[in-house]
């Protein structure tokens, strides 16, 4: 397959069979067990992770077994168990309950369970039954002929406090089955992910190698492009589309709205098209709530930071975070706003003294909403 072809049901997918036989090349290798992979949220990361790696990995024999834990914030232990148990046979599942003593409550296997019972498995978990659950899954997993797969997507979330117990579980089980169980962590924030790998006293310490996740580019758009005027009356230009991918931030899901927008309305052109999609993407209603919900001082820093003035602890940053606040402020201010910024997942730190704002989409409404004001 080339790597501007697609695969599946979705021809709006971009497909990349060569990044995804990059990380599994690497698993072969047994050089490592464990990779880690960021970036920001709507970059097409989720997307890679189950259309492309997913089917790549199980058409070379693994067992496949992916979770969102965003989607599961409250319970990511019984989200990682249900994950693992759908990887497993029918008869692994039904040696998991009978280990347990009763039904899994959320712990779904959709095959058909000998005895001729078929459909979804829930019962009772409880949080004291979580790592029971997970160490009879494993157990069943190591019976398996194939190795598997494990991908955690929004990762992060395990290195919550709540969380550590299971962690330090899911890492015993997982150090054991290096040879046999393979695993991905992807997330999009790059500084927990950072201090869940970095920090001696986190489960997963030194336990992965932490990279950049490869962003889609002008590639992604001439293929879009490509595809959009094989069905379209009006044409696009790919510099058409390539300015309004840049206008986007480069962001795959805005640019697919946008083409959808053009698509539904091609006379009235490009720019309209463009136009729209920024008034969406960046609306007032979705970020209004979350700008108001922030005290003033983690608004001040988060303005600097999306003018670009990411140096708030030093003496022009704190002049101008003082003019923002009407009030004086010093480091301590500007300190604890970074840390509140930084454990809501709403600002990554890159190196000493420069931040991003996590969500492009926030970092420019608020550069708009600072240029109406000011």
């Amino acid at each position: 397959m080339k790597l501007h072809e697609t695969s599946g049901d979705d021809p709006w997918h971009f497909a990349r069979p060569e990044l995804a036989g990059t990380y599994l090349d690497a698993f072969d290798l047994k050089l490592s067990s464990a990779r880690g992979l960021f970036a920001r949220r709507r970059m097409g990361k989720t997307e890679f992770l189950q259309q492309d790696l997913l089917p790549a990995a199980r058409a070379r024999g693994y067992l496949i077994a992916y979770t969102n834990l965003w989607e599961s914030r409250a319970e990511p232990d019984v989200a990682l168990v249900s994950a693992l148990t759908d990887a497993l046979s029918p008869q692994g599942v039904r040696a998991v309950l009978s280990a347990l003593g009763k039904p899994v409550r959320k712990v779904k296997a959709g095959a058909k369970i000998p005895g001729g019972v078929e459909g979804t498995l829930e019962a009772e978990l409880g949080t004291d039954q979580s790592g029971l659950a997970l160490r009879e899954v494993l157990k069943q997993i190591d019976k398996q002929k194939k190795p598997l797969l494990l991908v955690i997507d929004e990762a992060q979330v395990l290195a919550h406090a709540e969380n550590s117990d299971f962690a330090h579980a899911l890492r015993a089980g997982l150090d054991v089955r290096k040879d046999r169980i393979k695993v991905i962590f992807a997330g999009s924030s790059e500084t927990t992910l950072r201090a869940m790998f970095a920090r001696a006293s986190e489960p997963f310490y030194n336990w992965a190698a932490l990279e950049p996740f490869p962003l889609l580019g002008v590639e992604f758009v001439d293929y879009t492009i490509k595809l959009m005027n094989s069905m379209a009356r009006n044409r696009l230009k790919l510099q058409q589309g390539v300015h309004a991918f840049s206008e986007l931030h480069s962001t795959p899901e805005f640019f697919k709205r946008f083409v959808e927008r053009y698509m539904l309305y091609q006379l009235q052109g490009a720019e309209a098209a463009l136009s729209h999609t920024k008034a969406t993407v960046f609306s007032d209603e979705q970020f209004n709530k979350q700008w108001s919900a922030m005290n003033p001082a983690d608004q001040g820093v988060l303005t600097l930071i999306a003018l670009g003035d990411s140096g708030v602890h030093s003496a022009a940053g704190l002049s101008r975070l003082t003019e923002l606040l009407g009030r004086p402020v010093n480091k301590s201010t500007a300190s604890h706003a970074l840390r509140r910024l930084q454990q809501d997942n709403a600002v990554t730190r890159l190196a000493i003294g420069d931040y991003r704002i996590e969500d492009e989409a926030f970092a420019e409404w608020i550069r708009r909403k600072a240029a109406a004001e000011w």
